[in-house]
């Protein structure tokens, strides 16, 4: 199994700037994808950033320009930097792994607890 653990939510003011973290742990493949969604309260939740083993980057369009995804895979950490931050993106943001897993071969998905970012106006 695969456990995710984020940190670095909090409140701030529209403008300003957070950076999120994600530590994995457990059996995590070579080849995975790990990212970020977010849900605000009576949303659907949504892929903000996600990052594969092989380098490719999605962002969905309304942070381009705005945040930043990166990975650590020395220590199976996942970032968010978070610039010029709107109150469009409050939400709780959870991290996310996705890998193929074997016995027999299938697609295996994995969350965080979530941590809660606050935008003020």
């Amino acid at each position: 199994q695969v456990q995710l653990v984020e940190s670095g939510g909090g409140l701030v003011q529209a403008g300003g700037s957070l950076r999120l973290s994600c530590a994995a742990s457990g059996s995590i493949f070579s080849i995975n994808t790990m990212g970020w969604y977010r849900q605000a309260p009576g949303k659907q939740r949504e892929s903000v950033a996600t990052t594969t083993s092989g380098g490719y980057i999605n962002y969905v369009d309304s942070v381009k320009g705005r945040f930043t995804i990166s990975r650590d895979n020395a220590k199976n950490m996942v970032y968010l930097q978070m610039n010029s931050l709107k109150p469009e993106d409050t939400a709780v943001y959870y991290c996310n792994l996705a890998q193929i897993g074997p016995f027999p071969a299938s697609r295996r998905e994995y969350w965080g607890q979530g941590t809660q970012v606050t935008v003020s106006s």
